[in-house]
């Protein structure tokens, strides 16, 4: 991208035990999504199958959720975005089955992750490599609440990524943010209106969204006494090329 990007996260943790960084070395190479040196990234061709269509999951964190949702639609194309090497490291256990999902084990072999790859940095990186309309879901679950006030913009729900989200998502297709922080749930609903990019579709926030995949960090939170909020988005088509049209004709630029 044209602009520098400041990244605030982790990117180590602990070392990373030998077994995992053999899948590291052996897998990650060739599950990484390949970026062209001009043009979009045409990610439908990059998968072992023809996907039906394609799913970003943006920060898969133990890779829990990447696994399992995978492994139920073989005929879709998961991106998965992790700038966190240990979790990237996860995610590549779940797949070989030496770390359980609770859902089943998965195996790291021919035909099992055709449909699955990977992008082991942040994603604001590849945002302008993607064509329009791209994703027909795209999932951001429990990212990093950044609880000071000061932190707030660090939020990935902020007013310079939302627009960046709603071009990259189909025009039928669904944003899903999940979190059990009240104060972000409070700032999404907020940025996503003060956007007018965005409206909110899912009432029952409390209750998760049928065949719901709950991640790891989901589960210690449930524990421990906190409540999920889930948050599901599409986008306002008609409005926002009203409002397109009509900053055309009085001469101001507000392409999204």
């Amino acid at each position: 991208m044209a602009e520098m990007l400041r990244f605030f996260g982790r990117r180590k943790g602990k070392p990373i035990r030998s077994g995992r960084a053999e899948l590291m070395e052996k897998w990650l190479p060739k599950l990484t999504v390949k970026i062209p040196n001009k043009g979009k990234i045409k990610l439908e061709k990059q998968f072992g199958i023809t996907p039906e269509s394609l799913e970003l999951e943006i920060g898969f964190g133990g890779g829990e959720h990447l696994a399992e949702i995978a492994k139920r639609q073989k005929r879709v194309g998961f991106l998965g975005a992790e700038p966190f090497q240990n979790g990237v490291a996860s995610l590549l256990a779940h797949l070989n089955g030496s770390h359980t999902t609770g859902f089943g084990e998965l195996k790291l072999e021919a035909g099992r992750v055709d449909n699955i790859r990977l992008w082991p940095g942040d994603i604001r990186e590849l945002f302008d490599k993607f064509p329009d309309g791209c994703f027909k879901r795209i999932y951001l679950l429990y990212p990093d609440p950044w609880p000071k006030k000061r932190h707030a913009e660090r939020r990935f729900i902020n007013s310079y990524n939302i627009p960046h989200l709603y071009r990259l998502l189909a025009d039928k297709g669904e944003l899903m943010l999940a979190t059990d922080v009240a104060p972000y749930v409070e700032w999404a609903l907020e940025k996503m209106a003060e956007s007018g990019l965005f409206k909110q579709t899912k009432k029952a926030i409390h209750t998760p969204p049928k065949g719901w995949i709950p991640t790891r960090y989901e589960k210690k939170g449930i524990a421990a006494g906190r409540m999920p909020s889930y948050l599901i988005f599409k986008k306002k088509i008609k409005k926002v090329k009203k409002m397109l049209d009509e900053s055309k004709k009085i001469g101001h630029d507000r392409v999204i």
